[in-house]
């Protein structure tokens, strides 16, 4: 598969690394580690020299329990890093990770070529309008509620189905639309249980009856840290067992905070088949 992505070709018959970059003090795991233009430039270095050939850039923290921000105040956060990193890293794909039309917009038009949205469009009904009129790649996510209220108790009659059926309207209202570089996110942690999350993972080959690029977010998450007893700190090690899973099962895009281990994942995965 390939995409064009706002003037810019993904291609997708080898599998990528989407790089995480947070500028958000309450992100789950590295909040406030990347607050500074420096500091981001440097982690950015690293990641595409570890393998990422997308990073993905957010200033507003989606984990559980956190609110909803409005885009002045997601602007006012991430605009200067934007400018930054268009300028500086024009060689590979830039994806914002944003629920708010403005703030796409804004990237895009500074020569950002992905949105990474985890609402698919409910927070903000101009999304669709920006998308299209860039030609933007689109990466749409199921979730259940929101970030503030989606792991209280979360219940489904078979996760898979649910995500599945979730995304056949979304593609549905889409493409009728005439947005086509549409990239799946079945929302790891996004309103689900442990268990819904390991279920998601065993069926996920299912999802590629829908023919669409899929992306896994699997880094670090509370799926491993919290049924292991450890930290976040500490979920490398099952971090790449499962994103050698999810590769094994048809997933496309691995979005991570370890870009080395998951290059290596990728690696030795390709010399199997």
């Amino acid at each position: 598969m390939t995409l064009n992505c706002n003037g810019k070709i993904l291609d997708l018959s080898t599998k990528k690394i989407m790089g995480i970059v947070n500028v958000s003090d309450d992100s789950f795991y590295d909040g406030g580690q990347y607050n500074s233009i420096d500091k981001v430039n440097s982690r950015i270095n690293d990641l595409v020299s570890d393998g990422a050939e997308i990073i993905d850039i957010g200033a507003a923290s989606s984990k559980p329990g956190s609110k909803l921000i409005n885009s002045e105040e997601e602007l006012k956060l991430i605009s200067d890093y934007i400018i930054e990193i268009s300028n500086n890293f024009r060689n590979v794909h830039l994806s914002i990770d944003t629920y708010n039309s403005d703030v796409a917009e804004f990237a895009l038009t500074k020569g950002f070529s992905i949105i990474n949205d985890i609402s698919s469009g409910r927070y903000d009904h101009n999304m669709y309008d920006v998308i299209k009129e860039h030609n933007a790649g689109y990466v749409m996510m199921h979730m259940k509620g929101d970030p503030d209220n989606m792991q209280d108790n979360p219940k489904y009659d078979n996760v898979v189905e649910s995500i599945i059926s979730f995304f056949e309207g979304k593609m549905s209202e889409l493409e009728s639309s005439g947005i086509q570089n549409i990239i799946l996110d079945p929302g790891f942690g996004f309103g689900k249980t442990i268990e819904d999350n390991f279920k998601i993972l065993k069926d996920l080959s299912l999802l590629q009856s829908l023919k669409k690029p899929l992306l896994v977010g699997l880094s670090r998450k509370s799926m491993i840290y919290k049924l292991l007893n450890i930290t976040p700190a500490d979920a490398l090690n099952g971090t790449t067992a499962l994103n050698t899973l999810a590769i094994d099962k048809g997933a496309d895009i691995l979005r991570v905070h370890d870009a080395k281990e998951a290059s290596e994942c990728i690696k030795l995965m390709k010399n199997l088949n």
